[in-house]
C-alpha cells in the first residue's frame, strides 16, 4: 500500500521534470496527473499479483488520472475549459466511491487509515476546484474587460486607453500586479490627456505567453502592442516597482519615442549589476524553475488563492480593488507572478542599460515609508539618468501605497503631470 503511494508520488515528480514534457502549466499538471495514475495502477496490480485481496478497484482512479492527464498533456489549452468544469464533481463522485471500496473491500484496518486521508485530500481537492471554477466563471460575468485584446506575436495583451491628449501617457504595474492596481492614476491622469494601461502577459485579460518574460521582452510587446493599437508616440512611460525596470528597457530600447519619464519607488538594479552576470547556456535553469512556477500555479486550479485574495487592494477604488481580487485568485496570475520573479536579475541588469536618457524630464519618487539609505542612494542615481530632473520623496506613503492610496497615488498623478507638461513646453521641471 505504501510503495504504491510512494510509486505515485515519485512517478508525478520524476513525468513533471522530464526534458519531453512542457514546462507549461498544461504538460506539468498532465504530467503530475499521471504520475498519480501510475500510483494507483501500482496498487491495483501489486494486489492482484501478491494478495488474497485484490483491489481491483484502484483502476478505476488511475484511469481517471491517467486519461485526464493523457488530454492535457496532448490537447492542453483547447480541452482544459472543459476539463476545468468536469473534474470537480466527477473527482468529489469517485472520492466517496473510494471510500465505500476501501471499507468495504481493504481488510487491514492500517491500509485503511492509510488510504482515508489520501482519499479525503482528494475530496477537499475536488471541492477547492469547484471554489475556483465557479468563482472564475462569476469574476468574469461581474468584471467584463475594458479596452481590447491586441494580438503581439503568439498571444494578446489587454490595452485600455483613455482621455485624450498628447503625449500619451503609459503606466507600468509594479511586480505580480495588472492595469486595474493604477486605478486612482488612470483616472485622473485621463482628465489631462491620453492614458493607457496595459496588462502584461498572463495578468488580468492577457493572455499567457510560452516566452521568458524579462525586462526586454516586456518592453518589446509593449511597443509591438502601442504600435499594432495604432497608439502613436512620443510617450511619457510611467512605472512602479518592477515596472520601473520595464520603462526604463523601453526607452533603453526605443529612445526616440520616449518624451519623459517618472520612476514611482523603482526597483534597484545596482545589486544585479555588481553581481556577476548570468552565463550563456543557462537556459536550463529557468526551464526547472519555470516547472516550479507550473506546480505552484497547480494551487491557484484548487482555490487556495482565493482564501487570500480578499485581503488585497483594500484602498483602491471599489471597481479597480474587486478587479485586482479576481486577477490574484488565477493561475496564471500566479504563474505570471513567480515567472517575473524569476527574471528580475535578468530585468534590472537591461533595465541598467539606459545610462543616458538626455535631457527629457524625469521625475524619480521615493516611498517616504520603509526607504532605506541603500534605496535612497539608487532612487539619487537614477535621477542623473537625465539633465532635467528631479527627485522627489514622498512622506507618509509606504511602497505599495504610492499607487494603491489615494494620498500616494496623488503624488504620483502629479509628478506624471508635471513631466507631461514640461514634455510638451520642453522646458525644465520644477
Amino acid at each position: 500500500m505504501l510503495v504504491s503511494l510512494v510509486a505515485g508520488f515519485v512517478c508525478a515528480l520524476l513525468l513533471s521534470a522530464a526534458p519531453f514534457v512542457p514546462a507549461t502549466e498544461n504538460g506539468v499538471t498532465g504530467a503530475v496527473l499521471f504520475g498519480f495514475g501510475l500510483g494507483w495502477a501500482t496498487l491495483a496490480m501489486l494486489s492482484v499479483w501478491f494478495t488474497d485481496r485484490p483491489q481491483r478497484w484502484a483502476a478505476v482512479p488511475a484511469f481517471f488520472m491517467g486519461v485526464g492527464g493523457l488530454l492535457l498533456f496532448v490537447l492542453g489549452s483547447s480541452v482544459r475549459g472543459v476539463i476545468d468544469w468536469v473534474w470537480p464533481p466527477a473527482l468529489l463522485a469517485l472520492a466517496v466511491w473510494m471510500i465505500f471500496c476501501i471499507h468495504r473491500q481493504l481488510p487491514s484496518r492500517a491500509g485503511r487509515w492509510l488510504l482515508y486521508p489520501v482519499v479525503g485530500f482528494l475530496a477537499l481537492a475536488s471541492v477547492g476546484g469547484g471554489y475556483a471554477i465557479v468563482g472564475a466563471a462569476a469574476d468574469a460575468s461581474a468584471y467584463p474587460m475594458p479596452g481590447r485584446l491586441i494580438d503581439v506575436g503568439g498571444h494578446r495583451l489587454h490595452l485600455n486607453c483613455t482621455g485624450s491628449g498628447s503625449p500619451t501617457v503609459v503606466l507600468q504595474p509594479g511586480a505580480g500586479e495588472m492595469s486595474s492596481n493604477l486605478g486612482w492614476i488612470a483616472s485622473a491622469v485621463a482628465t489631462a490627456t491620453r492614458v493607457c494601461v496595459y496588462d502584461r502577459a498572463g495578468r488580468g485579460w492577457s493572455d499567457s505567453a510560452d516566452t521568458p518574460q524579462d525586462g526586454t521582452q516586456i518592453a518589446t510587446d509593449l511597443h509591438t502592442l502601442l504600435h499594432n493599437g495604432h497608439i502613436p508616440g512620443p510617450y511619457v512611460l510611467a512605472g512602479h516597482s518592477f515596472g520601473g525596470l520595464y520603462v526604463q528597457s523601453f526607452a533603453a530600447l526605443y529612445p526616440e519615442e520616449v518624451a519623459g519619464m517618472v520612476l514611482v519607488d523603482s526597483t534597484d538594479t545596482a545589486l544585479a549589476v555588481k553581481s556577476a552576470p548570468a552565463l550563456p547556456g543557462k537556459v536550463d535553469s529557468y526551464d526547472v524553475m519555470g516547472r516550479a512556477a507550473a506546480l505552484a500555479s497547480i494551487t491557484a486550479r484548487l482555490g487556495l488563492t482565493r482564501l487570500y485574495a480578499p485581503l488585497e487592494g483594500g484602498n483602491l477604488p471599489p471597481r479597480s480593488r474587486d478587479e485586482v481580487r479576481a486577477n490574484i485568485a488565477t493561475a496564471s496570475s500566479l504563474r505570471s507572478t513567480i515567472d517575473e520573479y524569476l527574471q528580475s536579475d535578468t530585468s534590472m541588469r537591461q533595465a541598467a542599460a539606459l545610462r543616458d536618457f538626455a535631457d527629457k524630464p524625469l521625475i524619480v519618487l521615493t516611498a517616504g515609508i520603509g526607504s532605506g539609505a541603500t534605496h535612497l542612494a539608487e532612487q539619487n542615481h537614477l535621477a542623473t539618468l537625465s539633465t532635467n530632473s528631479l527627485h522627489r520623496i514622498t512622506d507618509g506613503a509606504d511602497h505599495e501605497g504610492m499607487v494603491a492610496t489615494q494620498k500616494g497615488a496623488a503624488a504620483t498623478t502629479q509628478a506624471i503631470l508635471d513631466v507631461l507638461g514640461a514634455a510638451s513646453s520642453h522646458t525644465l521641471l520644477r
